[in-house]
């Protein structure tokens, strides 16, 4: 049986729940969930986004740490290419430090042209740019003296892990996870990529490398009536995946996610698991191991009593068994 995660990233649009409520209600739901045995909470980065995605997963993540003891606490993804390599090391040592330990990153070079507009970083020639941040970045994390525009730096306090935190490579670039990451997790569930990724892996003496697998659905929503249930998640499960789609149309591989015209279509797609527990447990039986099912309660600012019913169903009925 795969694993399991939980998620939040914050979106609220305006017709969702307020936006202080959302944070108070994530933070509580990551308390509850540790008590209870959840492995991760994945928590999410964009910026400059009308409806408010998280822009500041460290910020957001210390809360999470200072809140649970036992889960890990994963930032993914991290836009690295958009952010200081010395800056962003500094943040995630003192995170590490914080949550003792528990602090996991999956870094990315991002996708969206805005954004870079932003942060004034030019997007052509961004995969270059990412692989000069991230070999910064490793490099400091994990403690040792690095030379930058002619500086050498060390950060301090290193982080609690030693030599560093876990760090996943993702995107579409399987040789460059091999090179700079401990592990690679592919934009799309692309067979092709993962033998690239093993090949070079070999290749650079570290045997099959480590990979994470985007298999199965986006998320997973647990109730006792799925039809009511969708009815209820519709606008917010739309909103999600057609802003996920506008990003992506000008990159292609970049996301799974496709524009759809309406709930029928989004349902058809396959994206999104709205299920009875016994649905559930029969979905994890057929995904890959490497996989994981990811609980996401609050989706675009879903009503956080929905959310709520839906993941207490889920750890009270299926993660028992994912266990």
């Amino acid at each position: 049986m795969p694993g399991w995660v939980l998620h939040h990233d914050l979106r609220g649009p305006a017709f969702g729940t307020p936006r202080p409520a959302l944070y108070r209600e994530a933070l509580a739901m990551t308390a509850w969930a540790d008590a209870r045995g959840c492995p991760r909470v994945v928590i999410s980065e964009h910026h400059g986004s009308e409806d408010g995605y998280l822009p500041s997963p460290f910020v957001f993540g210390a809360a999470i740490a200072a809140r649970t003891e036992h889960l890990r606490i994963m930032i993914s993804a991290l836009i690295l290419t958009l952010r200081d390599p010395v800056a962003t090391a500094e943040d995630a040592a003192v995170l590490d430090v914080i949550s003792n330990g528990r602090l996991e990153l999956t870094v990315v070079p991002g996708y969206v042209p805005d954004e870079f507009a932003m942060f004034g970083v030019p997007f052509d020639g961004r995969g270059a740019l990412f692989e000069e941040k991230l070999t910064t970045f490793v490099q400091l994390l994990s403690g040792q003296p690095c030379r930058v525009d002619g500086r050498i730096i060390t950060i301090t306090p290193p982080p609690s892990q030693r030599p560093r935190p876990f760090i996943i490579v993702g995107g579409s670039a399987p040789k460059r996870a091999a090179r700079l990451g401990d592990a690679f997790l592919p934009a799309v569930a692309d067979p092709a990529q993962a033998d690239t990724y093993r090949t070079e892996c070999r290749r650079l003496g570290k045997g099959d490398g480590i990979l994470l697998w985007p298999g199965g659905p986006m998320w997973v929503f647990v109730t006792e009536d799925p039809d009511r249930s969708w009815a209820q998640l519709a606008p917010h499960a739309l909103h999600e995946a057609n802003a996920y789609a506008a990003w992506a149309a000008g990159v292609p591989g970049a996301s799974p996610f496709r524009a759809a015209r309406d709930v029928s279509q989004l349902r058809e797609s396959g994206l999104y698991a709205v299920v009875t527990p016994d649905e559930c447990l029969a979905l994890a039986a057929t995904l890959d191991p490497l996989a994981a099912l990811t609980v996401k309660p609050l989706v675009a600012g879903l009503d956080p009593d929905l959310g709520w019913a839906s993941l207490e169903l889920f750890v009270d009925r299926v993660a028992p068994a994912l266990a």
